[in-house]
Formats: structure tokens, sequence, C-alpha cells
């Protein structure tokens, strides 16, 4: 698929779920949700890669990775993410969580040896500006205490989670494994680490048959585990991780154009400030440098060869005026 729509299909979906989110969370424990969700994700996996006749058997080595590939990303990231928004609002969670733009660039920096841009940097800077504009008024009617700081650092802890289980994706692509049959083994065993992490803890298993909670199940398991994610893990593969990990700092924008059709969301200076802060720094990550320092070279060259013909001609006019 072209990198364009897969970019555009990501932020569609992402930005939605935290909408579908908000119908988990109820009488059905979070960390059950979280094993439903992606238990079902992978079943779906599953089916689709026997259907295309995708590998299914790996070595011990790769069930390995794929299983810390699977904890990090489906596992550890979506539990503390959930745990933090007990402790914290859902603005302060949503910039945390776009922190992993940096966790991504850098990481890669550590294990791939990938170069930091000042675009990049650029980017970001806008971006961040951006959602810390747009949720201003929440943010300024929290209170700095141990509540919001416990929840910010299980924020930031479960981001770092997702960076990890972002790289290890990026090494199973780079050793040739199949995407979907790596995410298929991933979900399977994030669902079963959580469901030990449930066990562990003494939460029940129990399921909310409400049509509400049956259709955001069902939607995050398809749309949010197995389209998004096979999506945007392609995508970091294809354009690098600084131009992909963009993708979660307009989700938030994503977000508030839903809740103004869905949810009656009442704009202010802060959304409009906000939103153009983040589109700008949308242009600045995914803009083409090379391809402008290309033109300006080609535009050189031909200034040069130019240059060199007229030099030439005038060469020989002198001759035959001799």
């Amino acid at each position: 698929m072209n990198n364009t729509f897969l970019y555009i299909v990501t932020v569609a979906i992402w930005g939605s779920t935290w909408i579908a989110i908000n119908y988990q969370l109820g009488d059905v424990a979070a960390e059950a949700s979280i094993v439903y969700r992606f238990g079902l994700a992978a079943l779906i996996l599953f089916a689709y890669c026997k259907y295309k006749h995708l590998p299914l058997k790996f070595s011990l080595q790769n069930h390995i990775q794929f299983a810390i590939f699977g904890i990090t990303l489906f596992g550890f990231n979506y539990y503390l993410l959930y745990s933090a928004q007990q402790h914290i609002n859902s603005a302060l969670t949503c910039i945390a969580f776009s922190s992993i733009m940096f966790f991504n660039v850098f990481n890669a920096r550590i294990w791939y040896g990938t170069k930091i841009t000042k675009q990049v940097y650029l980017g970001g800077a806008f971006g961040l500006i951006g959602i810390v504009t747009l949720f201003w008024p929440q943010i300024n009617d929290t209170k700095l205490g141990a509540e919001t700081l416990l929840g910010l650092g299980l924020c930031v802890t479960g981001t770092l989670f997702a960076s990890t289980g972002n790289m290890l994706s990026m090494r199973n692509q780079k050793l040739h494994l199949p995407l979907m049959s790596a995410n298929a083994w991933g979900m399977l065993y994030g669902s079963i680490f959580m469901a030990l992490v449930a066990i562990v803890q003494g939460k029940s298993f129990n399921f909310d048959y409400s049509f509400s909670y049956v259709s955001s199940l069902l939607y995050l398991s398809i749309f949010g585990s197995v389209i998004a994610f096979g999506c945007y893990l392609t995508l970091l593969n294809r354009i690098g991780t600084h131009k992909t990990s963009y993708a979660s700092i307009m989700f938030p924008a994503v977000a508030v154009i839903i809740s103004t059709i869905v949810e009656d969301f009442s704009w202010t200076l802060f959304t409009v400030t906000g939103l153009t802060f983040i589109v700008i720094g949308n242009l600045v990550v995914l803009a083409r440098p090379n391809k402008l320092k290309a033109t300006s070279n080609q535009l050189n060259s031909t200034n040069e060869k130019d240059l060199k013909e007229s030099n030439l001609n005038q060469k020989t006019l002198n001759t035959e005026a001799l």
C-alpha cells in the first residue's frame, strides 16, 4: 500500500480509539479488556496468515523475540497506560504518550545508528507545543502532587515499553520475518502475559454484553489492533521512526475533531492554536529535504553546464576571429 495511505489510516484509526477505550472502562477490569482485545486480534491474524499461507512456524529464538515484542508493545505498554489514567486525566496521558516520538528517535539511534536531523527536532517541538496548547485548560487545572507524578511516571514508562516494542518490530522485519505472522504471535504472547498479570492481581474475567462494550471491543481488536498496528509497523520499516512516530502527535488532533462531532466539544483559541502547531509540525517532519536538495543540485548542475557551453562558444568565436 501507498505510504501516505498507511499514514492516514494509522492516524485516523488510533485517533478514534481514545473514544472507544472509554467504553471499555467500567465493570470489566482493564487487564481483562486488554486480554480480550489482543486475544481476539491474535485469532484474527492467525486466521488471516493461514488463509494467505504465511508461515506460522518459527525457531525458538524467534518465539523468544516475539514474546518480548508482545509483552512490551501489547502488554506492559497498555497495562501502564490504563493504570496511569486512574491517577491523571486523559489530557496528561495523551501528552506523555506523545513522547514516544522522541523515545523512538533516540532508540533508533542506539539500536540501528539512525541519524537524528534538525528537521525531526523542529517538527517534534512544534507538535509537542501544539499538544500542550491544545490541552492547556485541563493542564492548568491539574495540581502537581504525588498522584499526578505517579500517573505521569506510569505513562512515560509505558511509552518507553511501547518504543522498545517498535524497535523489536523493526528487528523482526530486518530479519525478514513476515509482519502479520510476527504480530499474530506478539499479540498472543501479550494477551497471555496480561492474563497472568490479571490472575496474580486476583482480577476476574467477567464480560460486559452491552452493545457499547462489544462494539468498542470489536473496533479496538480489528481496526485498532490488526489494521492500525499493521499499517504503523510497516511504516516504521519503510519511512523511518521519526516520520512514523509523528502519527502519535496527530492522534489528539483527530480525537478532538471526532469529539466535536460526537460529544459536541466546544472549540476555543487554545484548540485552534494547538491544532495549527500540530499540523505545522507534521508538515515539517514529513517534508522531503532530499528532494529539495536534489532539485537544487540539478539546477546548479544545469547552470554549470550552461556556463561551460557558453565559455566553449566564446573560445570558438575568439579562435575564428583570430
